[in-house]
């Protein structure tokens, strides 16, 4: 089942015995879960028909004989099981004859960060149940998920402000939630959100910073990109962060190249790319400051840099080394 399937039937009532919630989003994961019970457990009964246990920490007996208990004042009963794929083997072992006949009355829902398909309960699972898996969006997905949230919070957003504000925070959900809910609270009364309440929200954060640092980069301007950087590392920003921001934006400059090389039009190569029109002209002047070739190069020298990180390398000092190094002239 899709999210939106799993939404779709929500709306509908339709509530099935078994789910099995889980992906790489924990933002998503969280959500649905509180939509499942918004929609499965009254508020004021929950303290007779809510069970809540974790994976790692409880046994199959308890969930097993929650799951089976009637509900009280209700139609319906939930046993909800954090970390459900931190579940001992042996509680899986316990758990999956319930599986093959679950009751009609309780909802068993089990939320997790990642399962293993290979084994026997979560095959089970998966099969008997409805299991939804919510990913991370893709960059091109970020900006309607921001206008998506600026609705549910009662206002409207321009769509060149949410693809900013998207582009500043990326595709961390959590800190994109908290961004939307500081910009809302900002703009008070006002219903409209524009381009410069977004600059006005981000311009004192980390997120401004690495994107002034791709930024700087990515024009070649390396007494600023240096700058940047030192700033960066002297706040405490990671440098696996700072890392991914500067990828994403290399990757999105080889992809525009490839386009010129092509003799793509500008007005298309926005497009083909999912590049926002309030942004096309400088990653297209900044693209333009490269060659295929250069940027292989570039890459080649993240992946090391990754590498050095993960196994303890003087941070400061590489990193430093990469801007050179990605700013050199043009020979």
């Amino acid at each position: 089942m899709k999210p939106e399937e799993f939404d779709r039937a929500l709306e509908k009532g339709m509530i099935a015995p078994l789910y099995l919630l889980c992906g790489d989003e924990p933002c998503l994961v969280e959500r649905a879960v509180k939509k499942l019970l918004d929609r499965t457990v009254d508020p004021g009964f929950r303290d007779f028909n809510l069970n809540l246990f974790y994976g790692n920490e409880c046994k199959g007996e308890e969930i097993f004989s929650a799951a089976q208990t009637l509900p009280m004042f209700a139609d319906r009963r939930v046993v909800l099981v954090k970390k459900g794929g931190e579940l001992p083997a042996a509680a899986q072992e316990i758990l999956l004859p319930y599986l093959q006949d679950a009751s009609p009355s309780t909802c068993l829902i089990l939320q997790a960060d990642k399962v293993d398909g290979r084994k026997k309960f979560f095959a089970e699972f998966k099969k008997r149940g409805e299991f939804v898996e919510f990913k991370k969006p893709y960059e091109n997905q970020l900006g309607p998920y921001v206008r998506d949230e600026v609705r549910a919070a009662g206002k409207k957003i321009d769509s060149q402000a949410a693809e900013l504000l998207a582009y500043l925070v990326g595709n961390n959900l959590q800190e994109l939630v908290s961004q939307i809910e500081k910009l809302c609270l900002f703009c008070g009364k006002k219903e409209q959100i524009g381009v410069e309440d977004v600059k006005a929200i981000v311009s004192d954060t980390k997120v401004e910073s690495v994107f002034e640092f791709t930024d700087a980069l990515g024009s070649r301007d390396t007494a600023r990109a240096l700058r940047l950087l030192t700033t960066l590392l002297d706040d405490g920003e990671a440098p696996l962060r700072i890392l991914g921001g500067v990828a994403r934006h290399y990757r999105q400059l080889w992809q525009v190249r490839e386009l010129l090389d092509r003799k793509m039009p500008n007005s298309e190569i926005g497009k083909a790319a999912g590049i926002n029109p309030y942004f096309l002209n400088k990653v297209l002047q900044q693209a333009r400051n490269y060659r295929v070739g250069e940027l292989l190069k570039i890459f080649e020298g993240m992946l090391e840099l990754d590498l050095a990180f993960k196994s303890g390398g003087l941070e400061d000092a590489l990193f430093e080394r990469f801007v050179l190094e990605a700013c050199r002239t043009k020979r």
